[in-house]
């Protein structure tokens, strides 16, 4: 049965409980959150949910603290805060509830358990060093930031804290699955792109889109750049030899560096030539012709300096 309560204790929050509430209460938009330790509402019942409070785990009774001697781990070893738990019990039909498509729900699941849900967990045990100029800037201190003043302790100025907190919450949420399910959108457009694209060196893609997962995935080791449509000009960028730092299959050529308009076109001989960065990351046309043209002598200045 759907729970009429969805209860997580009171007093100051934590993102782990926020973020629990967040999946929740929009898998349960009927529910009332309950913020209370008292015994007669952090008992199992037919009626409720109970997380981050209880001193129990039993997905049967719908209890999922983490708080108790020989608390939950993941199979690797790694300790689940109430977050954790509830997102591997309805991570899933959240996912569904929030429209993604059912071949993409189990890798959108995974990647944001190991890349969101995984580090809250880890924070909120103590398992994660979160220290260092940027530890305030966390999204777990960040949202403990919403918390009421030490002088404003009434239940009704905590209620509106939470409340007010697991909005914001939500919007990190969403945006990150939104994101992953996006790049997985992506990833089979770019797919069918090099297939077409065969043994060609450029990748020409209908929209700016993240592609080289897809180029890694596809094992596509001959290409060296990607053109698309950008506004109402082209774009053509190079390809990142590995998923940290910016160092690149190929980089445009050295004399386009820094230019534009008309002394891009005089270095590079392409009408329509508007900009190169000064990185040679990327460059920049009017058109899709002067894009591509700009995109082979990229290509054979690159082959002729053996990159």
């Amino acid at each position: 049965m759907a729970p009429e309560f969805l209860v997580t204790h009171s007093g100051g929050f934590h993102a782990d409980e926020l973020l629990s509430s967040v999946i929740l209460t929009r898998l349960f938009p009927e529910a009332r959150v309950v913020r209370s330790r008292s015994p007669e509402w952090i008992t199992p019942a037919p009626d409720r949910i109970i997380y981050d409070v209880g001193g129990a785990y039993d997905a049967a009774l719908r209890i999922f603290d983490h708080h108790q001697r020989g608390a939950p781990l993941r199979e690797d070893g790694q300790p689940y805060s109430s977050f954790g738990l509830i997102w591997k019990h309805f991570g899933g039909d959240y996912l569904v509830a929030q429209g993604i498509p059912a071949e993409h729900v189990e890798q959108v699941h995974a990647k944001f358990d190991a890349s969101f849900v995984l580090p809250v967990d880890l924070v909120d045990n103590g398992a994660l060093d979160a220290t260092g100029p940027l530890a305030g800037l966390t999204l777990t201190a960040l949202l403990e930031t919403l918390k009421p003043a030490f002088d404003e302790n009434s239940a009704e100025a905590e209620e509106r804290a939470f409340h007010a907190a697991m909005g914001i919450a939500r919007s990190f949420v969403e945006a990150s699955i939104s994101k992953s399910a996006a790049k997985l959108r992506a990833e089979a457009v770019v797919m069918r792109a090099i297939e077409a694209a065969g043994a060609e060196r450029v990748l020409e893609l209908p929209m700016g889109m993240p592609f080289r997962p897809a180029v890694v995935k596809a094992k596509a080791e001959h290409l060296l750049f990607v053109v698309h449509p950008r506004d109402k000009d082209w774009c053509l960028t190079g390809i990142r030899r590995g998923d940290e730092g910016f160092e690149l299959r190929a980089d445009l050529p050295v004399a386009w560096a820094g230019l534009t308009n008309e002394a891009l076109e005089a270095a590079s001989g392409v009408a329509g030539a508007s900009f190169c960065h000064n990185g040679r990351f990327i460059a920049a046309a009017r058109t899709r012709e002067a894009a591509l043209a700009m995109a082979d002598l990229a290509v054979r200045e690159a082959l002729a300096q053996g990159q």
